[in-house]
């Protein structure tokens, strides 16, 4: 029985009112494989970025850095139209293509919520390429294809590529970042254009923008082939909207649920514990088809390494525009101060201010 429907079937709630809708599915009770292909044909922008362009971002007008940005990456866009194609082949008397001006990748340098994934996703769509010849991914789910194909493979896969833009490039593992660093490397002489955004390294808190220099430095090798482009601002999410809706009850979250076609029904804590079974590159499987997030009895994560699970959870979430509604603690209480103030507490905000404004698609839910 799914994690949380023995509990609603306990309140007596479920049955007092005539239900319309299947009964939710529980996310605790998938374990989805993911094969290879299908990490290659993912690696596009998610569905939350399927129609953002430049001319969607709204710049902060007290931001001239954003406008700027748009600018810039418009052109470099522009510049891809000409580049080399590596996985055409060439006749052997044909001209060497001509090396594009300019750097060949572009680095997004700013705090959580300025839009860098909107931007990064608007480079994608403008690059004058077929799909096939684009890739988007996160770090994450780039050091997995590795994982899938084996190194090699991924570099032939990746090298016919026009475009590879990584999202939230990780710099705190050192192993995974000197593995993404030689494969993009290999990339670079294949003639693949890159375009990426990452964390900051732990310790390097800063004032609430990512560090280009930390980016640079450990991306061994390439720092000629990047444009730093910064990118200041607030978070978006909290600029001038609603204070994120306070927890509902038990009881709310669960009539949600099934009312809700669609929906997943999971107990927090267990969801949690469930997490720990499923490689977080498969967190965007485990919602396939889910419509809503049905969570009851959240409270504070117990420890790092569930707190980054949880992290990556919330991202595949925001990325496939899944309202989350919840009771318990609210998401400003998931992360101790500790964490809040430690090595990893950009990735902590970001996911509190994504899953606030999940919380705020979910109000809809409640009274269905």
């Amino acid at each position: 029985m799914p994690c949380s429907l023995a509990r609603a079937l306990q309140w007596g709630t479920v049955s007092t009112s005539p239900i319309t809708q299947a009964a939710p599915v529980s996310l605790c009770a998938r374990a989805p494989h993911v094969p290879a292909d299908r990490l290659v044909a993912e690696m596009v922008p998610p569905p939350r970025f399927d129609s953002v362009r430049f001319e969607t971002y709204v710049p902060d007008p007290n931001q001239p850095s954003q406008a700027e940005a748009v600018t810039v990456l418009s052109s470099f866009a522009a510049g891809l139209g000409g580049a080399h194609a590596a996985g055409a082949k060439r006749r052997w008397f044909a001209k060497k293509p001509a090396p594009v001006a300019g750097p060949r990748g572009v680095y997004l340098d700013g705090g959580y919520g300025v839009g860098k994934t909107h931007l990064l996703a608007s480079l994608w769509h403008a690059t004058p390429a077929e799909p096939a010849l684009k890739a988007f991914g996160t770090f994450v789910e780039l050091t997995n294809l590795v994982g899938a194909l084996g190194f090699q493979q991924t570099v032939q896969t990746l090298s016919g590529h026009r475009l590879l833009c990584i999202d939230e490039f990780e710099l705190d593992d050192p192993g995974d970042t000197v593995l993404v660093s030689s494969l993009l490397r290999k990339l670079v002489e294949q003639g693949v254009a890159l375009a990426a955004t990452s964390n900051t390294l732990p310790g390097k808190l800063g004032e609430g923008r990512f560090a280009a220099v930390d980016f640079l430095r450990e991306i061994q090798g390439l720092s000629a082939h990047f444009r730093p482009l910064r990118i200041d601002g607030e978070d978006y999410r909290h600029r001038g909207l609603p204070e994120a809706p306070a927890p509902y009850s038990d009881e709310q979250v669960t009539r949600a649920a099934y009312a809700t076609e669609g929906a997943a029904l999971d107990d927090f804590p267990q969801l949690l514990d469930h997490l720990s079974r499923v490689h977080p590159s498969r967190y965007g499987a485990l919602t396939d088809g889910v419509r809503a997030v049905c969570l009851t009895d959240v409270r504070p994560v117990p420890d790092q390494s569930t707190a980054l699970r949880l992290v990556v959870l919330a991202d595949r979430l925001y990325d496939r525009e899944v309202p989350v509604l919840a009771s318990g603690a609210p998401f400003d209480r998931l992360f101790s101060d500790e964490m809040l103030n430690g090595g990893y507490r950009k990735k902590y905000f970001r996911a509190i201010s994504r899953l606030t404004a999940l919380a705020r698609d979910a109000k809809g839910l409640v009274g269905q």
